[in-house]
């Protein structure tokens, strides 16, 4: 009697018991990739006290040793211990093979690019999306906390563990879909890597004219911060938002690379035209 009440109970608890572990235990984790972004993941979990990693797997273990100890790398994918989730941090290009290559089933397995589709990872697991929405760059310190979190998953609970997971790290997590991302992406594109190309103009122009380009970095700050309490176009200011075409004849008869020209013209006459529909 006892002991059939002792299963009873046994049966009872054992799915409580799981569901402590899965959602309120220790998260482990494991790392695919030595990238920009592999190496930031790594240094942001280390300072976590709720998600262990337990693996980091790379092709050349000297890439991350100053992120991790020597003990928790691999560079052989079938060696590959449990963890509750698999990081996949690579380049976009190679996420599809290594998922496919992954020596186990029916495991949570994630990818951390803005442009991947989920589908793009092997049926043989579950899948799901850990986006940091930030440009990394190896040596230079950021704040996960303040990065933008994107996920995904396939199902619910999987969904949570890599809610909970993300809000360890960060303060700003949302559910975001693939088409969503991919949106977001591009975005990401023009207001990140398009703005850092302006800057790599303006500065050639700086060096060209024996002026410092340090004289711009109070504008470039007010920019960027003028857009916290307006609208990109409420704050849209300039010649081409002034429709002043004398000022623009004489940056254009100034300039005398042929892609700078090009790039002027055609920022210019997109800026005119959003004045217009505005």
């Amino acid at each position: 009697m006892v002991k059939s009440c002792f299963l009873v109970l046994a049966s009872f608890l054992y799915p409580i018991l799981i569901f402590f572990e899965y959602f309120c235990g220790m998260v482990k984790v494991s790392i695919i990739g030595s990238g920009n972004v592999a190496r930031h993941l790594i240094n942001a979990f280390e300072k976590s006290e709720t998600v262990e990693i337990v693996q980091v797997y790379v092709r050349n273990p000297e890439t991350v040793l100053l992120e991790i100890g020597f003990d928790k790398i691999t560079n052989d994918i079938t060696t590959l211990d449990e963890a509750d989730i698999y990081i996949i941090a690579v380049s976009d290009n190679a996420i599809a093979g290594v998922s496919a290559d992954l020596p186990f089933i029916n495991r949570f397995v994630v990818h951390t690019s803005g442009s991947v589709p989920l589908d793009a990872l092997s049926d043989k697991n579950h899948k799901g999306v850990f986006y940091p929405l930030q440009t990394f760059t190896k040596n230079k310190e950021v704040d996960f906390k303040e990065i933008p979190l994107c996920i995904e998953a396939q199902f619910g609970a999987d969904y949570q563990l890599l809610e909970r997971v993300a809000r360890v790290i960060s303060d700003k997590v949302f559910a975001i879909n693939t088409a969503q991302r991919r949106a977001l992406h591009v975005a990401a594109v023009f207001v990140n890597n398009f703005t850092n190309h302006m800057y790599s103009i303006g500065n050639d122009i700086c060096k060209e004219n024996q002026v410092p380009f340090e004289i711009l970095q109070p504008l470039i700050k007010e920019t960027a911060e003028k857009i916290k309490v307006l609208s990109p176009e409420e704050a849209q200011t300039g010649p081409a938002r002034r429709n002043d075409s004398s000022t623009i004849a004489a940056h254009l008869a100034f300039l005398s690379d042929y892609n700078q020209k090009n790039i002027y013209s055609l920022l210019t006459q997109s800026i005119q035209n959003n004045v217009k529909e505005l």
